[in-house]
This record gives structure tokens, sequence and C-alpha cells, in this order.
């Protein structure tokens, strides 16, 4: 096994569980204490990294001040507003790619995969060219783009959103428009709330979606979900250097399964035990093929669709900050202890 013998450094959000987590899996793992760099000093261009230094990029999320600096605006977002995802996803490249060209040594999540992981539209096509299963999608800019392709059930996604802000699970029939989202508008601003609400006026449907086409859309055919125990799930697969690590099977009585929305953890021994060796299999190798589009990446998280019969598979998305999977022990060792072991 190849060891890492040059110095570690850590980019992320100072305190966050996050960085807590790796930099004592790395003490832990014999790697010794990363070097810290916060976002903040990132974005003011102050900061140096140790020649040689190894580099993991961390999330630079729930630090308000850093979602400013990146998206360039002039106040802070309120708590849950969604706003300038666009402007966010270019200021996030910039600053990474400042300190990529900084390093002297690997960056272990290359700038260019974080830019095609953190664009829906484009990651989705990059899948589909390697022969990756992934719902039938188109772009749009709004509500009217998304009616005008005449499909019955689309998942309406922000193209540089995450963790569900903005998500939109969308059903037409017969002129009735049902949608569940945890976004709601007030006071025409639009917030991201830990709670998923249902919508049948279509016109809140439409304010909603077209408030969010501004930074562009990514639609996505619904795929119905497996259900267990009463409850629909997908799963989130960490693949870690190039392997499928860790398995999370997030279950739901809504449309979206996102954790954080109250949602659980389900049964992942019975879920696996139901879908059977072979499909457990092909589902374990799609997403290790997903990962394979990010070569240069360490890890990544997908997010995997698995239909009613267990029999066809999809992945909904790569997440480039996926592996915060709090408790969840293989072989003993969690997400970071797994990354660091592979390093």
């Amino acid at each position: 096994m190849r060891t890492l013998t040059r110095p570690l450094t850590v980019v992320g959000i100072r305190g966050h569980r996050r960085v807590e987590l790796f930099r004592a899996a790395a003490v832990a793992g014999g790697l010794g204490e990363p070097a810290f760099v916060d976002w903040r000093d990132v974005c003011a261009g102050d900061f140096d990294l140790a020649p040689g230094s190894a580099v993991r990029l961390e999330s630079p999320g729930e630090d308000p001040e850093v979602d400013r600096l990146l998206r360039g605006a002039d106040r802070p977002a309120e708590h849950g507003e969604i706003v300038g995802l666009a402007a966010w996803y270019e200021g996030f490249l910039a600053a990474a790619r400042r300190v990529e060209q900084r390093a002297s040594g690997p960056v272990l999540n290359p700038v260019d995969e974080l830019a095609v992981m953190f664009d829906k539209r484009r990651c989705h096509a990059l899948l589909r060219r390697h022969g990756v299963p992934v719902p039938d999608g188109f772009a749009a800019d709004g509500y009217d783009g998304v009616r005008s392709a005449g499909w019955p059930r689309v998942f309406v996604k922000p193209a540089h959103g995450s963790s569900a802000s903005g998500v939109v699970a969308l059903a037409l029939h017969k002129g009735r428009v049902s949608a569940h989202t945890s976004a709601a508008l007030d006071g025409g601003r639009l917030f991201n709330e830990l709670r998923v609400h249902h919508y049948t006026d279509e016109r809140q449907v439409a304010a909603i979606v077209d408030r969010l086409g501004a930074d562009g859309l990514h639609v996505e055919r619904w795929m119905p979900k497996a259900s267990h125990g009463g409850r629909v799930f997908d799963l989130r697969v960490v693949v870690i250097a190039g392997r499928a690590s860790h398995v999370v099977a997030r279950t739901s009585r809504s449309p979206l399964t996102n954790l954080h929305l109250g949602n659980a953890r389900g049964d992942l021994a019975a879920i696996r035990a139901a879908m059977g060796p072979r499909h457990w299999a092909a589902a374990l190798e799609t997403c290790e093929r997903a990962a394979a589009c990010f070569p240069g990446s360490l890890h990544a998280g997908v997010d995997l669709l698995v239909s009613p019969g267990f029999d066809v598979h999809a992945v909904a998305e790569v997440n480039a900050f996926g592996d915060l999977l709090p408790g969840l022990l293989v072989d003993g060792r969690d997400t970071y202890a797994a990354e660091v072991a592979a390093l």
C-alpha cells in the first residue's frame, strides 16, 4: 500500500464538524495534524499552503460570510434563503482555483471535477456519455419550460443547488398540479425550510420555479422509488478510491428523501436482502462507474434511485461533499477514516 508522506492541508470552515471529523481521522490514522486554511482567507486571497502539501477541499457551506463572499453580494443571505446560486457557483470555483493554483502538491478533489459535480446538467451529460444510467432530463429556465416538455411527473432541481434546497417534485395530471418541496416564498424571497410543503396552487408553484429558474434548472423525469417498510427510499453510496464503501438508505413518506428533512435511515441489511445479491452488486457497480467519471477525486457521494422492482436503477446525483455520514462504520471505520486509509 502506498503511504501519504507529504503534509496535508484542509480548506474548510473553522470548527465545522466536517473539518473536525477529518482532522481526528487523520491524526488517528497516523497522518498527523493537518494544516488548516479557512475559506474566508481564501476568498480574501490571504493564505499560504505548505510546500508539497496534499490539499483537501471541504464544503464551504454553513458560513453566512463565506456564502456572501462567494456570491459577491453586499449582504449575507438570511437563514435558509435561496439566493444567487449561479453567482455562488462561479465564486466557489474561482476560490477553489485560487487554492489549486497555489498548491504544489495534489488536490484531492480537482476543481475541474468539482465544476461538473456542482452543475447537475453537466454532471448528467458526463455520466450519460460514459454509459452510467441516469434519468432522462433537460435544462430549463422557468416554469413554462418545465411544462412544455409534457412530462407528467418531474423533479425540478436548481442546477447548482445542494441538500435538496429548492428541489420541486412536480406532478401534472388533467390540469391539476401537485408539488412537494422544502422551498417557500416569503415576502417575495425564497427560503429553504426543514420540512416539506405540498402545493396544489399552480400560481404558487410557478412562482417558486420561476424564482429558481433565474439561476438555471435541471429537470429530470420522475423515476418511481422502491419502498421498504411503507417508506420510499434511495441510496447514498460513498465511493472512496474507486470502491463503494459506506451506504445509507434514506427513507421518506414524501418524494424527497434527504435526511435533514425529517427523514430516517432505513434498515440497510433488510433492504439489501430484499434487493438480492445480483441487484445489490449491480447497484454498487453503477455507483463505482459514476465515481470513475471523476478520477482525480478521492471520494464522491453517489445518490442512487432504485425502482420498485429493484431491477432498474439510475444515478440521480454525484456529490463532491457527500461523505458526511456520522456514526456509520464499515469494518470499524467511518467515511473519514476510510479516506485516510485510502491515502
